[in-house]
């Protein structure tokens, strides 16, 4: 039987991150972690108080196998561990968060169909406030998707989705942080420029898109309505959202979302071609 319910390959951001969401849902003791630099890997399970070992070590132990690696390492890292993996007689579930890796790709690296939950987290997760999309091959049982979003509660939000949305969703959840940041960082300049110290621009700034996201979120409003809720006849508001659609702000933006899943899409297809 697996020794510890979740294991981790790639100790990288990410991967790190959803460890630490781990680690305060079901304790330390049932997480093991590895990463191609054992120094790395080493200095999180020190941090967490979990164990480490290299990656046979954690795709022969764990009940969950977290794949934390860039699309393009996915086939040869699944072609070390793969001996082991056959070499199993008791329940495993392998969790991919792959950009643009299919379920169908992952089975076709293994040779063989294994149960696959494939996931899109953002980087927020660090902090329990992520956006994290998953969704499942039909060998992954009930109680063991139950399990594993139980396990990640203190990630953030987590939603399914089918497969075929997961590379649209994760261009705007997963990429949009950065988007948003990028804005963070503009509307902070312009603090700065209209005279204000760095820190506060920055302070304000931040709290201001915390807050909006929030108000969103709990209101029930259309974007639409919050923004008319603003911006007052003849007012600052009003001015500054006029420049905005003068430099095209709103179809830059999905221009940028979709470029994004474009990208994916191809991370996906470059695989695919390379099998």
């Amino acid at each position: 039987m697996a020794s510890v319910k979740f294991g981790f390959i790639g100790a990288g951001n990410m991967g790190s991150a959803l460890a630490r969401a781990v680690c305060k849902s079901i304790g330390p003791d049932s997480v093991l972690i590895s990463d191609k630099s054992q120094v790395k890997a080493k200095l999180l399970a020190e941090e967490l108080k979990c164990s480490y070992a290299d990656n046979n070590a954690v795709a022969n132990e764990a009940k969950f196998i977290f794949l934390g690696v860039k699309p393009q390492m996915m086939a040869d890292m699944l072609t070390s561990i793969k001996p082991v993996l056959e070499g199993r007689s008791d329940r495993f579930v392998l969790i991919s968060m792959a950009a643009g890796l299919s379920i169908s790709s992952l089975n076709k690296m293994l040779d063989s169909k294994m149960p696959i939950i494939r996931i899109m987290p953002n980087t927020p997760v660090a902090v329990g406030k992520g956006m994290l999309l998953y969704t499942n091959s039909d060998l992954v049982f009930m109680d063991e998707i139950g399990e594993f979003c139980d396990a990640l509660k203190f990630a953030g939000k987590i939603d399914r989705i089918n497969e075929e949305l997961i590379d649209a969703a994760s261009a705007l959840s997963g990429c949009g942080p950065a988007f948003v940041y990028l804005f963070a960082e503009a509307l902070s300049d312009a603090g700065v420029e209209c005279g204000l110290q760095r820190a506060k621009a920055l302070e304000y700034a931040a709290q201001t898109l915390s807050g909006a996201a929030e108000l969103l979120l709990t209101s029930s409003k259309h974007p639409g309505q919050l923004k008319d809720e603003v911006c007052s006849p003849g007012g600052s508001t009003i001015a500054g959202v006029h420049s905005l659609e003068e430099s095209a702000f709103r179809g830059t933006v999905m221009n940028a979302v979709r470029a994004s899943f474009e990208r994916t899409k191809e991370l996906g297809c470059a695989e695919d071609e390379n099998d």
